[in-house]
């Protein structure tokens, strides 16, 4: 019979238990693994007091600090040691588990827990003294040994784009253990190291990089509030000294290398690796549509999580009550250091990057998702005298919609007289706000929630915190957007310039090589042919992070609804016609909040489907209510830039038959709209600007272009006649006027280019006498000739456009242009097109490639015609031949047959060849009765004449400064387009002036006597006829 194995004791269990984990002997029994420790002088100690050679609870911190303190040189190191230790313990545990024996179980469970935590309180203590146990290890690491151990846990978790944490891993509970139990003080240095290494192991980590696995570990040790502390109390979570700036800010604050991961290009001091460009798109022109979009893809996988990573560890701090304050006061400091970003010229050394602040735009977006829902219920929270109360952000300094900065101090002092008194009242002011706040418990989710409703102050000595998150956070994504993510869609837009115009040049030099090739000629092209590659695949990477990514284009679409319904609130809403006065609270907001919104619906609208699911009618509305208001939107150019916004929206234009309805079924639309862009075309013309001249025919052609589409929808057109019949001496009479001016100047200008042109075609062609010249005169000859091309194409453009639009609103509206003040202005300008297409320079007009310059002399010519039979059906008094026969510059009556028969060879409709023909039959009778008026008044007295056209005035008037008296038709056409005297230069309108009826009476008495005088001398010539006839008659009897 088999005796049995004798049960051992608690204590001896215990003994076994504490063994294996501490890995210690008090026994020299040579023992085989060398981590093994044999404390002898701990057992000698041991045995002098009595006890046995065993291993309790009692001695564990004892054999501990013995084993940590002792010189063994061949163990482990004593981070090293302790976390082997915790692992022990953890595989102890697992078989404790299974005894029966419930008692032991208990107590060894417990001895097992005492151990690990006596494990981790002594690895706070090794980390924050490192030099505290003597330390062996001959490879040690400048990076925290606690760093490893962090990757190790979350790099599980990192989908294929990880990297490894060396081949340690954490015990399972060990960091958990760690981080919660720590108090601060002993934490603080530890997190402190830890952060600096993470942020140490982001820096130069581009989008390919691996980024996500510091991430993660930046999230895990926010989420433990010791944790959270330690980040916003870190001297590098808000980097301070004399020369800090945005870029300085980038690079040294904690998350600034986080939000430094991107794949646009940067300067190449803080070029990133690998090199996205280089990586994905080198020589992207040669391939495959699928590799593009694999590479696409990757980026925009990998952004988004770094996006969603981000906002998971902002959020983490934000619904923290005791960092909150901290992380608004780090946004605040990047968007105030970095508010140079926004200059035309952002000097990289000074300012953070462009993939800085679009991760930031992405972050913004998706902190604000909370309160951008479709009711837009949370907007009252926003409150506008944030822009001027907050002390957080640099805001007044940026331009106004309307207000200028003096109108807005006055302004602030009336509502808010003296620090004194927002200091008296901020406690009611906080009281409102808390109370405003418990209606945002409407949120989905518990952090979410939280974070709405938070409202309390986050300091009680503190102003700052007078308003809500939401209101704090709605402002800082205008902020970083208008800095960040339009920054960087303005940066795109000049990178495609700067790849056509290389192109262009390179064009240009590969036609040169041809005609004068030379080695310096073959360099330039090799150098731009570099350039072109490069800004090609920094194009790309902008599409990829930016074009590419819907959502964030569509979240920045979302806020920018909010934006422009929230700014319509503080008008009284979408309502027409709005308030005379501008409120001040519309007026004092920063002018880019609008003028990014406009921004990126033209962006948007560029980009397939970017549209998809995005409701515009406010966007619509909103664009109506301002784009002609000078008394809300100073700006003229922001004004424009709305038009360029419907312009995209244009059926034909946009793709998509959605945008239809926001012209042709849109209520505000129907009623406005042509008439605020009447109105803008006018207001134009004057900017401010030193290059107004030229801006605003490229700004007039995108009305143009709205307008003529607007002419096809019956609605509008009804609307468009109706103005013109109310507003025939208004801004309609302003709008025609403007658009004959720009038709002249721009047809002429384009004429006369081509004249040009031709010029250096024939030097260029004289290959004899032109290889004979210098090489550089060349080649200044060659680029003068791509220019006057380009010239060319974009004026004739232009003047096709408001060529177009006289000719198909003539068709119905002619009153306008019969008026005294109108009428000889338009006809010049038709003599002056019928001169130049078919006098007898015409044939110098001739081009071998006409459509290239956008140059249709035929149908041009047809508009022309069609113009001036269209004026001849309107003109009921038959004072339209009279106009164009007192051109004496163009006028010629063989220039209508000459046309006649140009259209007969073209194929005009005959009826309208017809009607013309007419017309200049009705010119040669005007021209006869002009002459014969012009006998009878004779010589006419200079007081009677116009100063300025020196023709007979027929209704004289005085201008009240200079006292000058004009005819009130001359005088009327310069008011249409200088709202001054002529003769001093001061303010003048039409209603200012003076009749002259004391001389108006005298002019007409001089034309009733110069009448009789003439009729008188042709009795007495009568007279004289017929004495003669009857002597010649008697003579012959």
């Amino acid at each position: 019979m088999a005796t049995q194995k004798p049960q051992r004791t608690s204590a001896e269990i215990e003994d076994i238990i504490l063994r294996k984990i501490f890995f210690v002997s008090f026994v020299d029994s040579m023992e085989s693994d060398s981590r093994v420790v044999y404390l002898e002088m701990t057992a000698a100690e041991i045995l002098s007091e009595g006890k046995e050679l065993k291993m309790s609870r009692d001695l564990m911190e004892r054999v501990l600090i013995d084993r940590l303190s002792g010189n063994f040189v061949s163990a482990e190191p004593p981070f090293q040691y302790l976390v082997n230790c915790y692992r022990r313990a953890y595989e102890e545990g697992k078989k404790i588990g299974s005894m029966k024996d419930k008692n032991v179980r208990g107590e060894m469970e417990m001895v097992v827990k005492q151990a690990k935590k006596l494990f981790v309180s002594y690895c706070r203590i090794q980390l924050g003294n490192p030099d505290m146990f003597p330390n062996w290890d001959t490879n040690k690491s400048s990076v925290s040994p606690l760093l490893p151990l962090v990757f190790s846990e979350v790099g599980s978790n990192i989908d294929g784009f990880g990297g490894s944490s060396g081949g340690v891993s954490s015990p399972p509970g060990f960091l958990e253990e760690f981080f919660r139990d720590g108090d601060y003080d002993s934490m603080e240095p530890i997190l402190k190291k830890l952060y600096e290494d993470l942020r140490g192991s982001m820096l130069k980590v581009s989008a390919l990089g691996n980024f996500q696995q510091p991430l993660r570990a930046l999230l895990l040790l926010v989420n433990y509030p010791v944790g959270a502390k330690a980040l916003v109390n870190h001297p590098w979570w808000i980097p301070k000294g004399v020369y800090l700036n945005g870029r300085v800010i980038e690079m040294t604050s904690i998350l600034g290398p986080f939000l430094h991961v991107s794949a646009l290009p940067d300067h190449a001091l803080f070029k990133s690796e690998p090199d996205v460009g280089q990586q994905c798109f080198s020589e992207a022109s040669t391939r495959r549509p699928a590799d593009l979009l694999s590479s696409f893809t990757t980026i925009k996988t990998v952004m988004n999580n770094l996006y969603d990573g981000l906002t998971e560890v902002l959020m983490c701090l934000l619904k923290n009550t005791n960092t909150r304050e901290n992380v608004l006061g780090y946004l605040a400091e990047v968007i105030n250091r970095n508010s140079s970003r926004a200059h035309l010229q952002v000097d990289p050394l000074s300012s953070a990057s462009s993939g800085m602040f679009v991760n930031l735009s992405a972050v913004m977006l998706r902190l604000c998702e909370p309160f951008l829902d479709a009711n837009m219920s949370k907007k009252d929270k926003v409150d506008p005298k944030y822009v001027f109360d907050s002390d957080r952000l640099e805001l007044r300094g940026l331009t106004a919609l309307h207000a200028s900065s003096e109108e807005i101090s006055d302004w602030i002092n009336r509502i808010n007289p003296g620090k004194a008194d927002v200091s008296a009242n901020n406690s009611d002011g906080e009281n409102r706000l808390l109370k405003s706040q418990e209606a945002t418990s409407s949120g989905s989710k518990a952090n979410e929630v939280s974070l709405l409703q938070s409202n309390r102050p986050m300091s009680s000595c503190s102003q700052k915190a007078k308003y809500p998150f939401i209101c704090e956070c709605f402002f800082m994504t205008a902020r970083v957007l208008n800095l960040g993510l339009l920054k960087a869609f303005s940066d795109f837009k000049n990178l495609v310039q700067d790849i056509s115009r290389c192109e262009d040049t390179l064009s240009t030099f590969k036609a040169m090589v041809g005609q004068a090739p030379s080695p310096q000629l073959q360099q330039d092209i090799s150098r731009l042919e570099k350039e072109i590659e490069l800004y090609s695949q920094e194009k790309l990477c902008y599409e990829a992070q930016i074009l590419r990514d819907g959502g964030l284009l569509q979240r920045a679409l979302s806020y920018y609804h909010l934006m422009v319904v929230w700014l319509v609130s503080l008008v009284g809403g979408f309502k027409m016609p709005l308030p005379p006065a501008c409120p001040m609270e519309f007026a004092c907001m920063p002018e880019h909040f609008v003028e990014d919104a406009m921004e990126l619906l033209i962006f948007a609208s560029r980009i397939p489907r970017a549209l998809d699911g995005i409701i515009l009618d406010d966007f619509m509305n909103f664009i109506i209510m301002f784009m002609a208001s000078t008394e809300y939107v100073r700006n003229p150019y922001l004004r424009a830039k709305m038009v360029e916004v419907l312009n995209c929206w244009m059926p034909r234009r946009s793709g998509s038959t959605a945008t239809s309805t926001l012209f042709e079924g849109h209520q505000l639309s129907l009623e406005y709209l042509v008439k605020n862009l009447l109105k803008l075309y006018v207001d134009i013309e004057f900017t401010g600007s030193h290059t107004q001249f030229y801006d605003k025919f490229n700004i007039r052609h995108n009305i143009a272009e709205l307008l003529e589409y607007l002419w096809q929808v019956p609605s509008h057109r009804n609307v468009w006649r109706q103005i013109a019949k109310e507003e025939e001496k208004g801004v309609y009479l302003n709008f025609l006027n403007f658009l004959i001016n720009d038709s002249i100047y721009l047809l002429d200008e384009s004429l006369n280019k081509i004249l040009e042109l031709k010029e250096l075609e024939a030097e260029m062609s004289n290959t004899v006498e032109w290889e004979q010249r210098p090489q550089q005169e060349r080649q200044e000859r060659t680029r003068l000739f791509h220019s006057q091309e380009n010239i060319i194409r974009i004026d004739m453009k232009l003047a096709n456009e408001d060529v177009s639009l006289l000719a198909f609103t003539s068709e119905q509206i002619t009153a306008p242009f019969l008026l005294p003040e109108m009428v000889e202005r338009v006809a010049s300008m038709l003599n002056y097109f019928l001169l130049q297409l078919v006098g007898p320079q015409r044939k110098s007009l001739s081009l071998k490639d006409p459509e290239k310059y956008e140059f249709r002399p035929k149908q041009l010519l047809k508009q022309i015609v069609n113009i001036y039979v269209n004026l001849a059906r309107g003109d009921k008094e038959n004072i339209f031949p009279a106009a164009i026969i007192k051109d004496g510059r163009s006028y010629n009556e063989q220039l209508f047959g000459a046309a006649a028969d140009v259209l007969r060879r073209i194929g005009e409709d005959a009826r309208i060849i017809q009607e013309f023909v007419d017309l200049g039959a009705k010119t040669k009778v005007a021209a006869s009765e002009a002459l014969d008026a012009e006998a009878v008044l004779g010589d006419i007295p200079d007081e009677f004449l116009d100063p300025i056209q020196y023709t007979l005035m027929k209704d004289p008037v005085i201008l009240p400064s200079s006292r000058v008296t004009l005819d009130r038709s001359v005088i009327h056409r310069h008011l249409l387009s200088d709202g001054t005297d002529p003769f001093n230069r001061s303010h003048l309108t039409v209603d200012m002036l003076i009749p002259n009826t004391e001389l108006k009476a005298a002019i007409e008495e001089f034309i009733r006597l110069q009448q009789v005088k003439r009729r008188v001398d042709n009795s007495n010539t009568q007279s004289s006829k017929d004495k003669i006839q009857t002597m010649n008659t008697s003579l012959i009897d």
